[in-house]
């Protein structure tokens, strides 16, 4: 009995070893295969990403982008959709073969004819998860964004930005400590439904994933360093360029809730992007 015992503590201790040790020696993405969490950013499919070579990379204890990428670690972020306080261990992220294929990456185009007609008009595209200004047709700047999760889905069609409130906050949802109403910085109104549930740009942790209740949000290291404590030092802002662009009248800077007389055309398109299951392996 004793070494019975013995031998299956044995394999118990040999089935660790190998747990602990195979994200290290595997190149394989090693979310679980359900991974409900869609930690394996390399399963989301973006029509954009044809032509771009690019590795799946686990992301092991005390890497970052900036200790894997240095300087070059905001196109990494870009690529991913995702910031960096949701880089961490035990996730996948996609790294091109070629730094120099994604340092201009956006997946948008830089002349669009239907926003050919207006001062100012705004492109969502579902799919890639990516927010697009326009003026005139030309692309002014672009940024990733995270939309409305299954169940929760942004809105499809036209729409005008009617509002402003450079610090508004969600009534019906906490921050993940629970201890606050969520934070909406640098937010535009574009749409309020039947419900009377607005529906506002703004700025919001980006995980790589859709992730809202129907919103649409963009960087802001400001916002997550107030609220997380992290990044130690903000650096990205797209959330506040979005705003004071929106409304360059010089009065965005006023912190209280205020309407927008002939704000942008939003246009929404598009279908949630594809997530590819886990290869089916026989070994």
């Amino acid at each position: 009995m004793g070494h019975k015992f013995f031998l299956v503590i044995l394999a118990f201790i040999a089935a660790c070893i190998v747990i602990v040790s195979g994200p290290e020696t595997s190149s394989d993405p090693a979310a679980s295969p359900a991974d409900r969490a869609h930690e394996d950013l390399s399963r989301f499919v973006y029509p954009s990403l044809t032509g771009i070579e690019w590795k799946a990379h686990f992301v092991m204890p005390q890497e970052s982008l900036e200790r894997l990428f240095g300087k070059d670690w905001i196109y990494v972020a870009r690529f991913n959709r995702i910031d960096r306080r949701h880089v961490y261990p035990g996730m996948t992220i996609k790294v091109p073969k070629n730094m120099t294929d994604i340092r201009n990456y956006s997946p948008l185009p830089s002349r669009y004819e239907p926003a050919a007609g207006y001062p100012k008009y705004i492109l969502v595209n579902i799919t890639e998860q990516w927010l697009a200004a326009y003026e005139y047709g030309i692309l002014k700047f672009s940024t990733p964004a995270a939309t409305g999760i299954a169940g929760h889905l942004t809105p499809l069609g036209l729409f005008k930005i009617d509002a402003r409130d450079k610090f508004h906050s969600s009534s019906l949802y906490k921050t993940s400590k629970g201890d606050a109403q969520y934070p909406m910085d640098y937010a535009v109104r574009f749409h309020i439904d039947s419900a009377h549930v607005s529906y506002w740009i703004h700025a919001r942790d980006l995980p790589g994933r859709p992730a809202s209740h129907g919103c649409i949000g963009v960087y802001d290291e400001e916002m997550q360093h107030r609220v997380y404590g992290m990044p130690e030092r903000p650096l990205v802002n797209d959330a506040a360029r979005l705003f004071n662009w929106v409304d360059d009248t010089g009065e965005a800077n006023n912190e209280t809730m205020a309407p927008i007389a002939d704000g942008p055309i939003v246009e929404i398109r598009g279908n949630l992007p594809t997530y590819l299951p886990p290869p089916i392996r026989f070994d």
